[in-house]
């Protein structure tokens, strides 16, 4: 930096030039080339004297304890040196002047009434040294400060040391009134400890209301009752407080367990001798530990110290970067995340059935943070749940529309595809299954660390939107968690009325509405303003594919369907396709007469993929061909499309834990029925048996007679029928159950 010998300007003079100047650090006051003259005021040597050294005799003399010294004060600065303004250009010339730059302190403005008081009163006492004009005047007119001290002076009537003491502070800070701020935070000897021991400092700050008495009324000073704050104390404090393991309870609680270590006084309590606080003066108050706790603790400390270093760094560290740092656009990086829906559902096989809380499954994209796609599901959370999460981020909207039973909506253009990389949770990243899958499809999967959830912020927070939807929109059975953590209230799922599907479109509707309305303008940029982008999830996710930095893989949906949906074994059988006690076919098997091969031949087991949220169909490989064969549900099966393999298996597992009960009903209707039969026969029997002893023993007629006498007597309230009318009638009711009988056997044959 050149040095430029101006008003206000610092520099220093090498030990070379000690015939013009001493060496040390000057600051230009003025320069007047028509005297040829430079005034300058010296305020620092080059470097500081050493300390006189001490007689060893005089320290051996010296008491072992002495009261602590006042820091001096910085020596006076300020005598005008006159210099030679050729002499000193030369020094410059000769490179024997060094520019200074002497950093101010950073000093905020009083705010106390005080100090804006006393700042006042300096700048107008020293209005005339910090005048440039009326510097120069006072100076060259008396050819030296008398004058303008004099003039200083007269302002507030002040002192002539206090105007010297202002115009060193002027010229070590610089000639500006900002050097004048009074500075009381330099004051006291802050950070140095002033303890109360044995024959040392008295106890400081105001007497107690009983010396106060004693000194106004009998001039006597009384010690005080409490002593002051003692080393060992604060010793023994500081180490009674290091045992305590974070996070620190409340202050009064703390200091009660700190005061466990001043028990002293040894008492005998029902037999037994404990340790308790003895007289008042003995311990320390709840005050001076709390001083000596946090006096030497910044305000960071101390919040630290009240909780947890997880919890610290989740909810109360702060903010090093955005959550997309590092991720190159749109469809990069996707998390995933599951949670326990707070809410209730009901079976749609019997809506009486109250089926508990469901898992959800949420990805959402980092870069855009649009909801790529969710699962809603029974079971998990596990790596199996998360696939076919997966295969709903990237199955077409039309498949899922059909999977659902219901227009599913389209909210990201271009359709999503397979992220490049996964966040997962750490129990789903460890397991076996996902690094099979991962080897396949995804390139890159990580996991945050235990516990912090914090770093996958976005799906969290996902999380709390969906939960608090369902509360802006009323829906029955929803519950709550941080109402009922904090009014403890209790959930009735009997006002559950949503099942699974309806769930899952429920929360399709929501996170299409969030993709397409949440406000993303803290996100745009410039040139994204520019384009006219639209500030949601969509329209980041939009924008970022159509100027090239989205990322898209192409995958076929065959191999989505084998490596993300569970499998199972289905059974190729005489009429169908079995699988969990359905029935599916296709149009593809009846064209390659699998049915008819396994009725000829017997049945064999298939291997097959379903989704786990509906029943109406499942895929196979293709034999003939590569692919998947897709089979449709029979409108005749056990099994409705829009139930989920879960209730279904509910039902499935119902039907099994009544089957012995059931078996008993039919036993015991079987045993009556039987009783009654054997009644009746044997009623039979004797009547008979009746019948035949009163016969004088004639031969009983033919069955067709008998017949007809019957029908004849069961007719007789009628007009009675003749013979050929009873033969004829015989013969229709013939005819009619031979008619019955062959229609019977048609239609089994047909089907």
């Amino acid at each position: 930096m050149a040095l430029e010998l101006i008003h206000n300007a610092c520099f220093q003079c090498d030990t070379r030039s000690a015939d013009t100047l001493e060496p040390g650090v000057y600051r230009v006051i003025l320069d007047e080339p028509q005297l040829q003259k430079f005034v300058v005021v010296r305020i620092a040597p080059e470097k500081e004297r050493p300390s006189k050294t001490v007689d060893a005799s005089a320290a051996e003399t010296t008491p072992a304890k002495k009261k602590r010294k006042r820091k001096p004060s910085p020596p006076l600065v300020g005598d005008l040196i006159w210099t030679d303004r050729d002499a000193l250009i030369d020094l410059r010339a000769r490179g024997l002047l060094t520019a200074v730059e002497i950093e101010r302190e950073n000093v905020d403005e009083p705010k106390k009434k005080s100090q804006i008081k006393e700042y006042d009163r300096r700048c107008r006492t020293m209005a005339c040294f910090l005048d440039y004009d009326r510097l120069v005047d006072g100076i060259l007119l008396h050819r030296g400060l008398g004058g303008l001290v004099a003039e200083a002076r007269a302002v507030d009537g002040t002192g002539r040391s206090f105007v010297y003491a202002l115009w060193s502070l002027l010229c070590r800070k610089g000639l500006l009134a900002s050097s004048l701020i009074p500075r009381h935070d330099l004051k006291g000897a802050p950070g140095v400890s002033r303890p109360c021991d044995p024959d040392g400092r008295e106890k400081a700050g105001r007497k107690t209301k009983e010396q106060r008495v004693a000194r106004d009324t009998l001039n006597v000073i009384l010690p005080p009752k409490q002593p002051g704050m003692s080393s060992e104390w604060t010793f023994r404090i500081l180490a009674a407080d290091s045992a305590i393991k974070p996070p620190k309870p409340r202050m009064p609680t703390r200091c009660d367990i700190i005061l466990k270590d001043f028990r002293s006084k040894v008492v005998e309590i029902n037999g037994r001798t404990e340790l308790v606080l003895s007289e008042l003066g003995s311990y320390p108050t709840d005050e001076q530990i709390a001083r000596v706790l946090t006096s030497n603790l910044t305000e960071l400390e101390r919040i630290r110290e009240k909780t947890t270093k997880g919890h610290f760094q989740r909810s109360q560290r702060g903010l090093t970067g955005r959550n997309w740092m590092g991720v190159a656009g749109p469809g990069h990086t996707w998390a995933i995340d599951s949670t326990i829906a707070d809410m209730h559902l009901r079976s749609s096989v019997n809506r009486n059935w109250i089926i508990g809380r469901p898992i959800v499954y949420v990805i959402v994209d980092v870069w855009s943070t649009a909801v790529v796609g969710f699962y809603v599901c029974l079971t998990g959370p596990s790596w199996d749940t998360a696939k076919v999460s997966l295969f709903n981020a990237v199955a077409s909207a039309e498949l899922m529309g059909e999977l659902w039973g219901c227009q599913w909506q389209a909210t990201l253009d271009p359709a999503p595809t397979l992220c490049f990389a996964l966040m997962c949770d750490r129990g789903e990243y460890l397991s076996a299954k996902h690094r099979a899958t991962a080897m396949k499809l995804l390139p890159l999967t990580s996991y945050a660390m235990p516990y912090r959830p914090d770093l996958k912020g976005l799906v969290e927070v996902l999380h709390r939107i969906e939960k608090d939807s369902q509360f802006q929109f009323f829906v029955p059975g929803a519950i709550d968690a941080r109402r009922k953590e904090m009014e403890l209230k209790r959930v009735d799922p009997s006002k559950s009325v949503l099942t699974l599907a309806q769930y899952t479109r429920y929360l399709h509707e929501m996170f299409s509405m969030y993709n397409l309305t949440a406000d993303r303008s803290e996100r745009l940029d410039a040139h994204m303003i520019a384009a006219g982008v639209y500030p949601s999830p969509s329209g980041l996710w939009r924008w970022g594919h159509q100027v090239g930095i989205g990322v898209r893989r192409q995958i076929s949906e065959s191999e989505l369907i084998s490596e993300l949906l569970p499998h199972s074994i289905a059974t190729v059988g005489r009429s169908s396709i079995r699988h969990v006690r359905c029935d599916y076919m296709s149009e593809e098997i009846k064209q390659e007469q699998w049915t008819t091969i396994a009725r000829n031949l017997g049945s064999w087991d298939i291997r097959t993929h379903y989704y786990p949220g509906s029943m109406s169909r499942i895929w196979t490989p293709d034999p003939a061909a590569s692919g998947m064969l897709k089979l449709e549900l029979w409108d005749e099966s056990r099994a409705s499309p829009e139930t989920s393999y879960d209730e279904w298996l509910d039902a499935l597992a119902i039907q099994t834990m009544r089957r012995p009960q059931e078996k008993h009903q039919v036993k015991e209707i079987s045993q009556s029925s039987m009783d009654r039969m054997q009644a009746i026969v044997d009623s039979g029997r004797r009547q008979t048996a009746d019948a035949l002893a009163k016969s004088s023993g004639s031969k009983p007629p033919p069955i067709r007679e008998a017949r007809a006498a019957e029908i004849a007597a069961q007719t007789s309230r009628d007009k009675k029928p003749s013979r050929s009318k009873v033969v004829e009638n015989l013969r229709n009711e013939a005819f009619a159950a031979y008619y019955a009988a062959y229609s019977d056997v048609m239609k089994k044959v047909s089907t």
